[in-house]
């Protein structure tokens, strides 16, 4: 049956256009339950025997959940103990409409077989589909439209069965205008919360109800501790006329009372303005997106210098004490910033939070407070009967709500994670607060991999260059097994060179559209954990198949250049290729090579060659403007039997490293260009923006205090001064003003050609760059991959590629994937440098005063690559006289001045008070200070301890 809906629309140049609207009704639309004799399905969903034990329900029965209920209890419909739900199509549609990140929880469990969740398309069934009313509001109509499928369930099944009163639909709603209406049409209807408190064998289910904003059972309070948000309307009109600005909140992890919000302008015209205290960040959580008010410039304050410390006990609903010694402290700071208070929230960024639960010293009680794992959230109240139980546990929480007259955000129990402080429950937690992607493949994604055995067919050697003869080698770090990138160089008849780097062809077996392709785009990237690697791409392709292992012949993608004996690039071209890499070295073992004058084969010529033109190919960059900063990477070595971290140490780097980057970073180079000139709308591209000029001021100051002068007026100008810039018998000044100058650099990012038109890269002092030389660990170069494909005629586009609206929002989701994977990668860091230090007492150890805070140092001890804050107003002790020059800046405590880069002794020990927070703890032991400094503690020499000065 065919309804069709007429009506007229008025056309922008004054004009009427008449569209027609047809929607089709069917009447052989499944029912999907095992039950029926009337519907000819081939397959059902929908069981029998629909047993939940319930005292409301002592029946069998099917639930339909209404949007609210989906939208609100997702974390219930999860749980196991929820099967046989029907999800009618007017509901799927809506949940898809206001929530993506629901609706694709929603989506997995439909597809979970053992859930028997059913989605019927009442929208198209003859019987079920509803017109909507004059003066119905849709959210009425779409209410209307669920009690009619509802209704229907009850007399189909009746109907198509021989007991009719043994299976029956349930309706849940919190509404209670529908909950009357579906009363009064006879169905049998209840709230979600009467049904899930019913369920006789599972109580903890009511754990994880979210709260509704009707729930009476909160703490009050007389007291209004918020003021109230602005309506939506009001916000909208406030941004339009100026008066309001929209941003993201980003709360300070080292002082909970102060947050920024960023506010992005056109071009570089992005803003930050400042808030402190309970009442200006006004019940913000971090990246909300929120409407901020400027307050009056005599207002403004600049940021606290003060470093919190967190004590780990929670705060009660009065925390004014605190909120005024930090506003005190900071509103006599000279530098002011521009200074807001939240008047609305636009969009709430909230998901499911990791954390532990401070159970409640009131005995018997079922409140308690949640405490987040990221600093940077509050705490959230949340009721539960398991306290008992989940002590000691990470769980997961989510937020419902946040009253004006809570201290906290109320939320509710989502699942427990395991035991804190395990090895495998702490990497969850790892995983799950940065958003990596790190479930197993599922079989629609597996069902993409070639099939094994697999080889290299004369149908893939058609648009392929056959490089199997070449002396090609690939040189990456220890225990590497998804190598992506290999090299050669040889000598031509001419007398020139001919070098090339071969790069894995991951886009051979990843075709655009397919779950395999969808699911490496979502993920972006691979993540490397200490001891654990989660993979962009299934283990077939990334340590296999792709993988250019030796003596194995594998697909690649070549960058071939002919050079002279300057490193200068005569020619360049680009092929497909068959590649058989010769060896699979270590950076030592090339490097070994290279050193060793006895060796005179192929591979090692190879490599001579190959860095000998790195050497050339750095200095020209250099000369150009390059900067070489400086990063502390430490290596772990783990125990290959408990995993635990037995030693630590920085990362050395050997000119191999630099042999090999120098070559990526040309082919990189060179791919851009290229695909640039081919795709100038669509190119996708990397670029590097050129900090503001504020974001140098730490490094100046640095500098002036060790009378160094540093130039930063463009890239060159600072590399030149960082190289001459030198302070006698203090060989590693420099490395520490490279980190300094490290933190003052932008984020690089990826961006589509077409939506940009600054695509110089800062770093690299270069007018153009992307990402080439990584597919198997990085997905935007796939995407790079078949532009080069297409521009040389080996491979044919597609839609997607050519779309530069699309490649900007794939580019978004990458700068996000690339940006938390390395926030995961330093928090496995600092987990298993905890571990390191956990079995080994307290350390004395030398460092450098990296920081000066109101309070505190931050000091680098090079050795193990570490960070850590030695604070002077510890609680258990009388605070000692401090005084702060913010313009040094110094910290004076009694009698001794610190200046950054100052060299101190102090002890490292892990203190693990708080199980969940648990830190590196710093004491000074010099120099001495009366009352401050500690006594160097007995320990153990450590073995082979580098000299810091050499």
């Amino acid at each position: 049956m065919l309804k069709s809906k007429t009506f007229v629309k008025k056309t922008r140049s004054g004009g009427v256009m008449k569209i027609v609207r047809e929607h089709y009704l069917r009447d052989d639309i499944w029912c999907g339950s095992e039950s029926c004799s009337e519907c000819k399905q081939e397959s059902t969903v929908l069981q029998r025997d629909a047993c939940i034990e319930s005292n409301l329900c002592p029946y069998a029965h099917y639930l339909i959940p209404d949007t609210n209920v989906v939208l609100h209890q997702i974390d219930v419909l999860e749980d196991p103990v929820i099967r046989n739900v029907i999800i009618v199509q007017t509901v799927l549609q809506e949940v898809r409409h206001r929530s993506a990140p629901v609706y694709k929880r929603l989506k997995d469990i439909i597809h979970e077989k053992e859930k028997h969740f059913y989605t019927f398309t009442n929208e198209h069934h003859n019987e079920t589909f509803v017109e909507r009313e004059p003066g119905e509001s849709a959210n009425d109509r779409n209410d209307r439209a669920i009690r009619v499928a509802a209704k229907w369930y009850s007399q189909h099944l009746k109907t198509s069965k021989s007991d009719p009163d043994g299976l029956k639909v349930v309706l849940l709603t919190n509404d209670q205008g529908n909950k009357e209406k579906a009363e009064e049409s006879g169905l049998l209807v209840y709230k979600c919360e009467e049904y899930i408190k019913s369920l006789i064998a599972n109580p903890e289910l009511v754990d994880q109800l979210a709260l509704s904003n009707d729930d009476k059972n909160e703490i009050t309070s007389s007291k209004m501790l918020f003021p109230e948000h602005l309506p939506l309307s009001r916000i909208q009109a406030g941004i339009k006329s100026g008066s309001f600005l929209q941003g993201t909140f980003r709360a300070s992890r080292d002082n909970y009372l102060e947050a920024t919000v960023f506010v992005q302008g056109e071009g570089e015209d992005s803003t930050e303005v400042l808030l402190q205290g309970l009442q200006n960040l006004n019940r913000g959580v971090h990246q909300d997106v929120v409407a901020v008010q400027l307050l009056p410039r005599d207002q403004w304050v600049a940021p606290s210098s003060f470093v919190l410390q967190d004590e780990g006990a929670a705060k009660d609903d009065d925390a004014e004490e605190e909120e005024d010694r930090v506003l005190r402290i900071s509103a006599a700071e000279a530098a002011r910033k521009p200074t807001g208070k939240v008047v609305g929230i636009i969009k709430r960024s909230w998901r499911p939070f990791c954390g532990m639960l401070n159970v409640s010293h009131i005995k018997e009680s079922t409140r308690h407070l949640f405490t987040p794992a990221d600093r940077r959230v509050p705490r959230i109240r949340i009721e539960t009967r398991q306290a008992a139980t989940l002590a000691g546990q990470r769980i997961m929480v989510a937020i419902d709500g946040w009253p004006r007259h809570s201290r906290y955000p109320n939320g509710h129990f989502v699942r427990s994670l395991g035991s804190a402080g395990d090895k495998e429950t702490e990497q969850e937690v790892l995983l799950l607060e940065h958003d990596v992607p790190h479930q197993a493949f599922s079989q629609a994604v597996l069902s993409f991999l070639p099939k094994m055995p697999w080889s290299i067919t004369p149908e893939d050697m058609v648009k392929r260059e056959d490089l199997r003869h070449l002396t090609v080698c690939s040189v990456d770090p220890p225990g590497c097994t998804d190598i992506d990138d290999a090299l050669h160089c040889r000598e031509l008849d001419n007398g020139n060179l001919e070098v090339g780097v071969h790069i894995a062809d991951v886009s051979h077996f990843i075709r655009p559209g397919n779950a395999l392709d969808k699911e490496a785009a979502n993920r972006g990237t691979t993540v490397y954990l200490c001891g654990k690697r989660i993979d962009m791409v299934p283990e077939l392709l990334s340590s296999n198949l792709c993988s250019l292992r030796s003596d194995v012949e594998r697909m690649a993608f070549s960058c071939i250049w002919e050079m002279n004996h300057k490193a200068e690039i005569l020619k360049t071209r680009f092929t497909k290729s068959v590649i058989n890499s010769k060896a699979s070295l270590t950076y030592a073992e090339a490097q070994m090579r290279i050193d060793d004058t006895t060796r005179t084969d192929d591979i090692t010529k190879s490599l001579r060659g190959l860095n000998k033109l790195a050497k050339i190919l750095k200095k020209q960059r250099i000369q150009n403007g390059a900067l070489t900063l400086s990063s502390l990477e430490v290596r772990f070595h783990i125990d290959s039997e408990t995993h635990d971290p037995i030693d630590l140490q920085t990362k050395e780097l050997m000119e191999t490293n630099s042999m090999v980057e120098e070559f990526m970073l040309l082919a990189n180079i060179s791919v851009a260009q290229k695909i640039y000139d081919e795709f100038p709308d669509c190119a996708m591209l990397r670029k590097h923006p050129a900090p503001p000029p504020s974001n140098y001021d730490i490094l100046l100051k640095a500098a002036k205090s060790k009378a160094v002068e540093i130039h930063t007026d463009s890239a060159k100008a600072l590399a030149d001064s960082l190289d001459v810039a030198k302070v006698d018998n203090f060989p590693y000044f420099n490395t520490l003003l490279r980190i300094l100058a490290t933190r003052c650099m932008m984020q690089a990012v990826y961006f589509c050609s077409g939506m940009d038109s600054d695509f110089h890269h800062y770093g690299l002092a270069s007018p153009i760059y992307t990402h080439f030389t990584s597919p198997i660990r990085r997905y935007a170069d796939i995407i790079v991959h078949r532009l080069l494909a297409v521009a040389i005629g080996a491979d044919s586009t597609y839609p997607d590629l050519m779309d530069k609206h699309k490649q900007s929002a794939l580019a978004n989701n990458l700068n996000y994937r690339h940006k938390m994977s390395q926030y995961a990668q330093r928090a496995s860091v600092a987990f298993h440098t905890q571990l390191f230090f956990k079995s080994r007492g307290i350390l004395n150890e030398e460092g450098f005063v990296l920081f000066v805070r109101k309070n505190a140092i931050i000091v680098l001890i090079p050795r193990f690559g570490l960070e850590g804050t030695v604070f002077f107003d510890t609680k258990d002790k009388a605070t000692p006289n401090l005084v702060f020059d913010e313009e040094g800046p110094t910290l004076k405590v009694e009698q001794h001045t610190f200046c950054i880069f100052d060299k101190v002794k102090v002890t490292i020990s892990l203190d693990d008070s708080n199980i969940q927070h648990q830190k590196i703890r710093m004491s000074l032991i010099d120099p001495v200070i009366p009352g401050v400094s500690v006594p160097a503690p007995d320990v153990e020499p450590q073995a082979k301890k580098p000299k810091l000065d050499r």
